[in-house]
C-alpha cells in the first residue's frame, strides 16, 4: 500500500497488495517461490461499483503466471511456440523482497526477484500516477552471478486471468505513412483457436503477436493495443513506450487470456545483450489502463500520458504553428518567398512560423538530400541579409521563428560524413550503413553528440530560433553494431535512448525551445519519444480530403495538445473546403500552412475566424480527454466524429461528412438525459448547417460535402 518513500516490505512471503484509490493490485507467492499478480482493478469494486476493469479476480497463483518472463542463451525458452509466456527462466524467479511508498504525486512498488543458479536479480518496478487507473511497469535486470548472461528477451508487463478469448475483442492500429492511426477490431478466438483443452491437457501455442521494429517503431501499427469484454464493455488498453523495437502478444492460458508487453526481443528485432557480472539492463516501459469502455480507458491513459512527460509551458499556452512546408513552398524556402508568406500567417493570427526542409539546400542541381549534416544557411536562397533576415521578420510580425532539423542524418556527400569518426555513425560488421544517400549518427558517440549541440546552440542560442520540427525520414532496420554491442537491435535500443537522453539535454539548456517530433509524419509516434517533445507530427497527408480518419483518431496516439494537425487551405479552395481543412484540425494542435498570401480578403477571413475560434478553446483542450460518439473511425466512412469532454466543464465535438446523408444522430452518452446547450463554432458565418439536442443525443445537419462542424455542449 502507499506510504513512505523509503518503506520497509509489508510481507516476506505469501499474499500482499498496493495501489492508490483508483487501481488496486494482489500478489500471491505460488509453491515454487514465484510471486504472481493474481489480481490488478479499479479500487472502487470493491465498494460495489461496476466501473472497474477486473484481472483475474480470485486467480489461484499457482494457475497465474510469474511476474517476469525472460530468455537466455544457454537457458532454453521453456515452450516452444509463438507465444512469449511459460519460460524456463521466468519460473526460476523467487521471490526476495518487496518495497513500496510514493513518490510526489505517484505510487510506487518494486519486487525483487532472484534465480540462484544464474545469480541473476530482477526488480518489477511498477508505478501508477495516484488516482488514475493505469499501471506502468519495467523490468530491471542485474548479473549478481559469477559468470556473463546473453539475454536474449525479457517481458516488462505480464498479465493473467483476462476473460477467456470467447469474451474479448482485441484492437489494434495500423499505422502506415499517410494513413496513421487507423484501428480496427475483431474477435481474440479468430486468432487464438479453442483446441479443446480438456483433451489435450496444455493450452494452446497459438499467440496473436505484434510487433514494431527498425527506427520508426511505429510504422506499420501503433505500439499499442486494447481488449474490450463484449459482454461487460470492460477494456485493457495498453502502450509500449519503446523508442526502436517492441512486441506484444496474446495467448490462452488457463481458460483465459493471457497479455506480455516486450520491448525488442532476438527473434524479432535481433536484440540480446551480454550482462557481465554486476551489469544491469532495464526494459522499455509498458503501461497498461482500465476503463469501462475504450473512450473510458483511453481517457485514464490520457491521463497518464500528462503525468509521465517532461513539464513544458507548451502543453498549457497551445500557441499556433504556421509551417512553410505542407501544400505550400513543399522545401522550397527563400527570402522571396517567404517574406510575404510571413506577412500573411501573421495576419490569420499564427504565433510560431516555422521554415521546413530546404534553408541549408545550397545546391543548384537539387541534391540536397545527400548533402544535409551541416545546417549552415543557403547562400543561394537567402542572398540578401541571409537567414537571419527571415527570421528578424518573423519576430517583427510578433511571432516566434522556428526551423526543420533532420538532425541524426548526414547526408554521403556532407562533409560532416568524412570530418566525424567512423564510429560516430551506424555500422555493421565495420561497414559504415547508408540508407537512401544518408548516414545515420550513433549518439551514443561523443563526437556525434558534440556535432549535434554545436548546432542547436548555434540555431537556438545564436540566432534567436525558438521551434524546432526534428525530422526523421529514413529507417535502419535491425541497427547498428558499435564497438561493445552484440547485436543491432541492441545497438538501436542504445542509440535511442541516448538521441532522447540528448533532446533532454538541449531542452534543460534551451527550456523555452519547443520541439516538434516528426518521422515523415506519424512513424516515430512513440510514448518515450512523446514524453520528451512537445508536439507530435500526426501524418504527411497532403489530401484534405483524407486527413480527417487521421485527425479524428490521432488522440489515441498522443494527447490533443501533442498531436499536430494540417490545416492547410489553400486560394483556389471553394468556402466549403476551406472551412473543411481548417475545421478538422480544431481539437488537435493546428499546424496552419498554405498559400495564405495569395489569399482574397474573403479568404483569409475565414482563416483568420477558424484561428480565433481555435484560440478560444485551446485552453480547454489542455485538460480534455477524448471520446468517440460514432466510435473509432474507419478510412473510408463517410461521416466521422471526434469528441473533447472538459473536466467540470464543456464538451466540443468536432463531426466531418464526406458523404452519406445530409443528418445523423449522434449518441454523446456522458450528457445523455441532461438539458443541453449547443453552439456552433466553426464555421463560424451562418450556414444551412444545423446541430440540436434531443433525447436521443446530437443531432447534425450538414446539406453539402465535404462539410465540418464544431460544435460546443453545454449542460
Amino acid at each position: 500500500m502507499t506510504g513512505a518513500v523509503d518503506a520497509e516490505p509489508t510481507c516476506t512471503q505469501g499474499a500482499f497488495g498496493w495501489g492508490h484509490s483508483k487501481l488496486t493490485a494482489e500478489f500471491a507467492t505460488a509453491a515454487d517461490g514465484t510471486p504472481r499478480l493474481i489480481r490488478l482493478g479499479d479500487a472502487d469494486a470493491n465498494a460495489g461499483t461496476d466501473a472497474n476493469a477486473d484481472v483475474g479476480a480470485g486467480v489461484d497463483p499457482e494457475s497465474a503466471l510469474p511476474l517476469v518472463e525472460l530468455t537466455a542463451l544457454g537457458h532454453g525458452s521453456g515452450w516452444s511456440g509463438s507465444r512469449f509466456t511459460g519460460t524456463a527462466l521466468g519460473s526460476r524467479l523467487r521471490y526476495r523482497a518487496h518495497h513500496s511508498g510514493r513518490r510526489g504525486a505517484w505510487d510506487w512498488l518494486t519486487v525483487e526477484l532472484h534465480d540462484r543458479d544464474t545469480g541473476l536479480t530482477a526488480f518489477v518496478e511498477l508505478t501508477s500516477p495516484t488516482g488514475v487507473p493505469v499501471l506502468r511497469s519495467r523490468v530491471r535486470l542485474r548479473n549478481d552471478g559469477t559468470q556473463p548472461l546473453v539475454v536474449q528477451s525479457v517481458s516488462s508487463l505480464l498479465l493473467c486471468g483476462l476473460p477467456s478469448p470467447d469474451a474479448l475483442d482485441v484492437h489494434r492500429a495500423r499505422n502506415d505513412w499517410l494513413a496513421e492511426c487507423r484501428w480496427y477490431a475483431e474477435p481474440l478466438r479468430a486468432t487464438v483457436a479453442d483446441i479443446n483443452r480438456d483433451v489435450h491437457q496444455h493450452d494452446s501455442r497459438a499467440a496473436l503477436a505484434l510487433a514494431g521494429r527498425g527506427s520508426w517503431p511505429t510504422d506499420g501499427h501503433l505500439a499499442m493495443g486494447a481488449l474490450t469484454d463484449r459482454e461487460s464493455g470492460r477494456t485493457w488498453l495498453w502502450q509500449i513506450e519503446s523508442p526502436a523495437g517492441w512486441r506484444w502478444d496474446l495467448g490462452e492460458h488457463e481458460r483465459g487470456t493471457c497479455l506480455a508487453l516486450n520491448g525488442p526481443t532476438d527473434a524479432e528485432h535481433q536484440w540480446r545483450i551480454r550482462l557481465a557480472p554486476g551489469e544491469e539492463f532495464t526494459t522499455v516501459p509498458g503501461a497498461l489502463a482500465l476503463g469501462t469502455g475504450f473512450d473510458e480507458a483511453l481517457g485514464a491513459l490520457t491521463a497518464y500520458r500528462r503525468a509521465v512527460r517532461r513539464p513544458h509551458p507548451d502543453h498549457a499556452t497551445l500557441p499556433v504553428v504556421f509551417n512553410d512546408y505542407m501544400n505550400t513552398l513543399m522545401g522550397d524556402p527563400t527570402t522571396q518567398k517567404l517574406l510575404p508568406l510571413i506577412d500573411a500567417a501573421a495576419q490569420a493570427g499564427a504565433e510560431y512560423f516555422c521554415v521546413d526542409a530546404g534553408w541549408y539546400d545550397d545546391s543548384a542541381d537539387g541534391g540536397w538530400w545527400d548533402t544535409v549534416g551541416d545546417w549552415q544557411p543557403s547562400s543561394r536562397r537567402f542572398p540578401d541579409g541571409g537567414i537571419r533576415k527571415v527570421l528578424d521578420r518573423i519576430r517583427e510580425r510578433g511571432m516566434v521563428p522556428g526551423l526543420w532539423l533532420e538532425p541524426e542524418v548526414v547526408g554521403v556527400r556532407s562533409p560532416v560524413a568524412s570530418e566525424l569518426p567512423p564510429d560516430a555513425f551506424f555500422q555493421r560488421d565495420g561497414v559504415r550503413l547508408a540508407e537512401q544517400g544518408r548516414h545515420q549518427l550513433d549518439l551514443r558517440h561523443p563526437a556525434a553528440r558534440a556535432h549535434l549541440d554545436r548546432a542547436v546552440d548555434r540555431i537556438v542560442g545564436d540566432w534567436g530560433v525558438g521551434y524546432l520540427k526534428l525530422d526523421y525520414n529514413i529507417v535502419v532496420d535491425p541497427g547498428t553494431c558499435a564497438p561493445g554491442d552484440i547485436s543491432p537491435g541492441a545497438g538501436l535500443l542504445g542509440h535511442t535512448r541516448a538521441h532522447l537522453d540528448w533532446l533532454s539535454a538541449v531542452l534543460d539548456r534551451h527550456p523555452g525551445l519547443v520541439v516538434e517530433n516528426c518521422a515523415s509524419g506519424g512513424m516515430r509516434m512513440d510514448g518515450a519519444t512523446l514524453a520528451v517533445t512537445q508536439l507530435q507530427s500526426t501524418s504527411d497527408q497532403q489530401d484534405p480530403l483524407s486527413y480527417p480518419p487521421i485527425a479524428a483518431s490521432a488522440p489515441t496516439a498522443a494527447p490533443p495538445e501533442q498531436g499536430a494537425v494540417w490545416a492547410y487551405p489553400q486560394p483556389e479552395f471553394d468556402d466549403d473546403l476551406i472551412t473543411f481543412t481548417l475545421g478538422g484540425a480544431l481539437l488537435g494542435r493546428i499546424h496552419l500552412s498554405g498559400h495564405l498570401n495569395r489569399m482574397s480578403r474573403h479568404q483569409l477571413g475565414l482563416v483568420r475566424e477558424a484561428v480565433h475560434t481555435y484560440k478560444s478553446i485551446r485552453g480547454d483542450l489542455a485538460t480534455a480527454v477524448p471520446f468517440w460518439p460514432l466510435g473509432l473511425p474507419g478510412w473510408t466512412d463517410d461521416w466521422l466524429a471526434l469528441g473533447m469532454r472538459v473536466p467540470d466543464g464543456p464538451s466540443y465535438v468536432s463531426v466531418w461528412r464526406r458523404g452519406g446523408e445530409a443528418e445523423l444522430q449522434l449518441p454523446v452518452r456522458h450528457l445523455a438525459g441532461r438539458a443541453v446547450r449547443t453552439e456552433i463554432l466553426h464555421p463560424s458565418a451562418p450556414t444551412a448547417s444545423t446541430a440540436s439536442w434531443g433525447r436521443d443525443g446530437l443531432r447534425v445537419t450538414l446539406p453539402r460535402t465535404p462539410g465540418v462542424l464544431l460544435i460546443r455542449l453545454t449542460g
